[in-house]
């Protein structure tokens, strides 16, 4: 992505951008795996002493916080334990982000054809951002939600799905096709803003980044900027819409298998706006903010990765294009 919004839109042709994305979101998940898998314990975890049993018989929270989370998972369920439900994970990244950065370069280019009717970079930047999301979410969904699922369950004989095939072949057999879609009105909802902020965030603070790391005492690895613009821009996005995020997690794992994973207490919600008032009637503000400190965590270095591999893949890709180019 380049400093101006006018070179930007020029910026790489779309198998090149598409295969950028593509491997950005590869490296980035592998990374963050085991963050996510944390993540999503801690916001399906009911809290209150008075709800149903949960998991191996305790009553209340699971876990008391993200490194009791993370050893528990390790003592409980192994290393693999911290990679569960990375294969439709993975997918979903790769699908997500070649989708994304396609989008989106094709919405910068639209937008910079209106001449004298454009919009001012930051605004132009959110639009596209949030588009791109909002397409790529949707395409993907269906393997978000089985992230999830595999995610939230536990292991040997608490496993509730055994593969990737047997989890779409039960889903679709007693769920139906929707069922594959519980809670993408909260995953377009929250990521339309999300991207958007993101990415109006992240191009007006990569100018000024990208010169910030010449003015000190010592040398940073190339495309330092790149990757301290994404942190910061994501930081900031993710905390503004992430009780939308709290709440599709929740949906997630709704329907005829709701008592079967790690947390055995988790509640029946109907809807993303019925879900975030019973959470915040029960639970008060902070019970819609459950994980947002192990989200951040996860959402910055996976924004940072993304980010930096996506500029490093794209300029190689154009690099070595022009290498075969002069050969011929």
């Amino acid at each position: 992505m380049s400093a101006g919004g006018e070179h930007l839109k020029d910026e790489g042709t779309r198998r090149q951008v598409v295969l950028a994305g593509g491997i950005a979101g590869l490296i980035s998940r592998f990374c963050i795996a085991p963050l996510d898998v944390v993540k999503i314990r801690l916001q399906l975890q009911i809290h209150s002493l008075s709800d149903p049993v949960s998991h191996a018989n305790i009553n209340g929270p699971v876990y008391k916080g993200t490194f009791s989370a993370l050893k528990t998972i390790l003592r409980q369920e192994g290393l693999t334990g911290l990679w569960k439900g990375n294969v439709p994970a993975e997918l979903m990244y790769v699908c997500y982000g070649a989708i994304q950065f396609s989008t989106y370069r094709s919405t910068t280019q639209l937008l910079s054809q209106l001449d004298s009717h454009r919009l001012p970079q930051p605004l132009e930047s959110f639009v596209a951002g949030a588009l791109a999301g909002g397409v790529a979410t949707a395409s993907t969904y269906p393997l978000d939600l089985l992230r999830t699922r595999f995610a939230a369950q536990g292991s040997g004989e608490h496993r509730v799905y055994r593969s990737l095939f047997s989890s779409v072949r039960d889903i679709a057999r007693h769920e139906g096709p929707a069922g594959f879609f519980r809670g993408c009105s909260a995953a377009v909802g929250q990521i339309v803003p999300y991207m958007g902020l993101f990415f109006a965030t992240y191009e007006t603070l990569r100018p000024a980044m990208a010169s910030a790391p010449d003015a000190l005492p010592f040398p940073l690895p190339p495309g330092s900027g790149d990757a301290a613009s994404g942190v910061l821009a994501s930081v900031f996005a993710k905390t503004g819409v992430f009780p939308l995020d709290l709440v599709r997690k929740r949906l997630q794992v709704q329907g005829p298998t709701r008592a079967l994973y790690v947390h055995r207490n988790i509640p029946e919600y109907r809807g993303v706006f019925n879900t975030m008032a019973l959470i915040y009637r029960t639970h008060g503000l902070r019970g819609l903010y459950r994980g947002l400190t192990v989200s951040l965590f996860k959402a910055a270095p996976a924004s940072a990765v993304t980010m930096w591999t996506y500029e490093r893949a794209l300029k190689l890709l154009q690099e070595r294009e022009v290498t075969a180019g002069s050969r011929e």
